[in-house]
């Protein structure tokens, strides 16, 4: 056997009512002034000025920043440092979804790595270059998708190209994640089902992916099983236990993706950059199709899968029957023209889903004619 290597995240505060620790955790790590970065919903919401008074109550000098897209560009990490600087924060505290998090911990990159931001690109080396300290970090999830609270990377794309980037390092990492269920309790049902998809998803790419890492693989059934048993739930009739059961399942996907993700998620990032499609929603309608294109020469995974999510015959068709019946119960569409996606659409689709970083870990190769076909059969 090889030897590989094994890493795995941080400190995470999980229950409800969890965030009222930040003031006291502030305090005693001396930070005075916070930098919170979360998006335009996020900073309308009651919670998030709940927190913001407690901050202001307690003598902090709080900046908030939401000037971000739904699908983060180059150009909300460089505004979000501009006003780092401009208040001389001493720390960043990232609340929200992927978006919010991932500018978060890209203005926490750049705030001591002044190049331009795509030097650091992982895809091209650019981590070698992340060398300089990073201010305080501190994440506080309010959906149950990307699990970007526990990552050490951000996904930003390009403002002209549209093509995504990540940034990735160790330093990246949050000191702390005040993971509280009860922040995501009033989610609108379709981001509790496209995000809750998009964990599921992330749970099983990473098992399929063909990078070696038996923890994450542990991880990511866990995730699948948590996920498949409050999901439902979660978007129709929420109470505490799907929604902690929710946001725990995201957290095991994004611990396991660590090993890697694959075609569904090459087919997704697409449709966010072209057409500005919801993250979630595009893993959503793809992730049927994807396993589909996977099942062959993985029959016993998706066996495996099939166990976690609780579906009754242990096939890899059956899983598939599965995500799309899944789909349905939460009112996901099943197909690409579903969600605005047209013929004219395809072959700049599959150009950009070749070119994506995520399908060299699935589990097979996969062509520009491969994409080209997947996104013809879910059209």
């Amino acid at each position: 056997m090889s030897v590989a290597q094994f890493n795995f995240p941080t400190t995470i505060r999980f229950g409800a009512g969890v965030v009222c620790e930040l003031p006291d955790y502030l305090s005693k790590n001396h930070l005075k002034k916070p930098f919170l970065s979360t998006d335009p919903t996020i900073a309308s919401l009651d919670f998030f000025k709940t927190i913001v008074a407690d901050l202001s109550s307690k003598g902090f000098d709080t900046t908030i920043f939401h000037d971000i897209h739904k699908n983060p560009v180059k150009s909300d990490v460089y505004k979000g440092t501009d006003a780092y600087d401009a208040a001389g924060c001493d720390c960043i505290i990232g609340i929200g979804g992927g978006a919010a998090i991932d500018v978060a911990r890209a203005i926490l990159l750049r705030i001591n790595h002044r190049e331009d931001l795509f030097k650091y690109d992982d895809l091209i080396g650019g981590d070698i270059y992340v060398t300089n300290d990073v201010p305080h970090f501190i994440t506080i999830p309010t959906t149950s998708g990307t699990g970007s609270e526990v990552g050490r990377s951000a996904i930003i794309a390009d403002d002209e190209t549209h093509q995504k980037k990540i940034l990735f390092s160790p330093k990246l990492l949050a000191k702390i994640v005040f993971a509280d269920p009860l922040l995501t309790l009033n989610l609108p049902p379709f981001i509790t089902a496209a995000t809750g998809m998009d964990a599921l998803t992330h749970n099983m790419e990473a098992f399929l992916a063909k990078n070696f890492h038996p923890l994450c693989d542990g991880i990511a059934l866990e995730g699948m099983r948590l996920i498949a048993g409050a999901i439902e739930t979660a978007v129709k009739n929420p109470d505490l236990e799907s929604r902690s059961n929710m946001l725990l399942g995201s957290m095991m996907g994004a611990i396991a993706f660590q090993k890697g993700l694959g075609v569904v998620h090459s087919m997704a990032h697409p449709l966010s950059s072209l057409l500005d499609t919801h993250h979630g929603l595009a893993n959503a309608v793809n992730l049927p199709y994807g396993m589909q294109f996977n099942i062959a020469g993985f029959e016993e995974k998706f066996v495996r899968m099939a166990k976690a999510l609780g579906v009754t015959n242990e096939s890899g068709e059956a899983v598939v029957a599965y995500l799309f019946d899944l789909n349905d119960r939460l009112n996901i569409p099943k197909t690409l023209s579903g969600i605005g996606v047209k013929q004219e659409h395809i072959e700049t689709l599959a150009d950009l889903a070749f070119a994506d970083f995520a399908h060299p870990n699935n589990p097979k190769p996969v062509s520009r004619a491969d994409f080209k076909l997947l996104y013809q059969n879910a059209l």
